[in-house]
């Protein structure tokens, strides 16, 4: 093990919130380098296009995007300045937030990649079937007799919850047979709300890792069976990079500029680290040397930032030295991250910022009282980002190393948030009543 950083790695060690300048960081990277390329996000948007008159066939939610799974970019000018009292830190520049916890069908970003993945998988049944041609309609697939089709073809993936859901309620709609194996630190509710809509859940004891092993064993035995492996699919990935595409127009609606004088962060809440990786690849073919993606992680379960300070990637877990691996942001609690990932995007994120749990549900208090938007707790990981980034000296070095430190008065901060939009009312009460914080 040749590990990147002493510092880093003992703070993980002793459970000590950071922030790591990532060293292999090149925010000048060339990225055609990389296996895929910028012509995959076009085609991964081309495919979700065809899906659109599908979608507002079936979900009514789509409708008024016409077919488009998108969310908004919030201005929170109320809540930003309850941030900086909270923090005790001056934010110099604006914040955002990238509102994912609305997004149609599972309201979470796994909106975008767990939907792709299984359309993707349709597609390629229907095709072949010969019942549809590309230049369809795609409305036509909510018809029975696709139903059937897919109906002899099964669904499996792993999940601490929200990729659980995105899966299991795009599949049960299309036909598909659909397993979700959860794993201990998924929400009681996320697993009701499957049920109800014909999902087999399967339930353990033990973590992410775990489940997803037991997920992809159980489908290995099936030949009509695809298991979404949320570790290692490309599929994931470039669901996730689309919105990259989409994120260009909004900032250009809102007169939001990104270029050398106006540099923008983003903040995005780490798990396995599909999602925010497969987002961190879109944002660096769009706005290039300008955008600094950081991944926030719980410092019980900052499995990507120890993979990455190891060299060890999946092969080392945060049990290993000695973590729990729990943690009240249950997309988070992941152990063990994606060496595809890892490897993929370690020269373009630009750091790592762990936190410490109880911080959460003050900060989910503070966006639901100034804003009246309702997040779960994971989905408030980013705005720990941004404290890490401007008040460490880890945090300051990143910048200086990147010749920002005298911009930042003109950047944008964009939060990441997650999931919030199907916590029912009583859950999302109970994690605000655990605030301490008064405003």
């Amino acid at each position: 093990m040749k590990i990147k950083s002493e510092k880093a790695y003992e703070d993980l060690r002793n459970e000590r919130p950071q922030f790591w300048n990532n060293l292999s960081y090149n925010n000048k990277f060339d990225m055609n380098t990389l296996k895929l390329e910028f012509e995959d996000i076009l085609d991964a948007e081309k495919r979700l296009k065809r899906f659109a008159p599908f979608f507002q066939r079936v979900f009514e939610d789509t409708k008024k995007t016409k077919g488009i799974i998108e969310s908004k970019v919030f201005k929170i000018e109320k809540a930003s300045r309850e941030i900086e009292k909270y923090e005790k830190i001056k934010i110099p520049g604006k914040i955002y937030l990238k509102g994912d916890h609305s997004l149609p069908i599972s309201g979470s970003i796994k909106a975008r990649g767990g939907i792709y993945e299984v359309l993707c998988l349709a597609e390629k049944i229907a095709l072949e079937s010969g019942m549809l041609r590309l230049e369809d309609d795609y409305g036509k697939l909510a018809e029975d007799k696709f139903k059937d089709l897919f109906n002899k073809y099964s669904v499996a993936v792993g999940s601490t919850g929200n990729l659980g859901l995105s899966i299991g309620i795009m599949s049960a709609v299309l036909g598909f047979k659909v397993t979700v194996h959860m794993s201990c630190d998924a929400k009681e509710w996320k697993k009701e709300m499957l049920r109800s809509k014909g999902v087999i859940v399967r339930e353990y004891e033990s973590d992410f890792s775990y489940a997803i092993a037991q997920g992809r064993k159980e489908a290995q035995r099936d030949p009509n069976c695809h298991f979404v492996d949320d570790e290692n699919s490309k599929e994931l990935f470039l669901g996730y990079s689309v919105s990259a595409l989409r994120l260009k127009k909004q900032f250009e609606d809102m007169d939001i500029l990104v270029d050398q004088e106006h540099p923008l962060f983003v903040y995005l809440p780490c798990g396995v680290g599909g999602g925010p990786g497969g987002v961190t690849f879109g944002l660096k073919w769009v706005f290039g040397e300008n955008v600094h993606p950081i991944f926030v992680e719980p410092v019980q379960s900052a499995s990507m930032l120890l993979g990455m300070v190891t060299g060890m990637y999946n092969n080392i877990s945060v049990q290993d030295i000695g973590l729990s691996n729990r943690t009240i942001a249950d997309g988070l609690a992941v152990g063990r991250s994606s060496e595809f990932v890892g490897r993929f995007v370690e020269p373009i994120v630009a750091g790592f910022a762990t936190f410490e749990d109880n911080e959460l549900y003050d900060l989910l208090k503070i966006l639901y009282d100034t804003e009246n938007i309702a997040l779960e707790p994971s989905a408030l990981s980013g705005f720990k980002g941004i404290k890490m980034l401007l008040s460490t000296q880890e945090g300051k070095k990143l910048l200086s190393d990147i010749n920002l430190e005298n911009k930042m008065d003109k950047a944008t901060h964009l939060v990441w948030a997650t999931g919030g939009r199907m916590v029912p009312k009583d859950v999302m009460m109970a994690d605000y009543n655990k605030a301490s914080y008064k405003l």
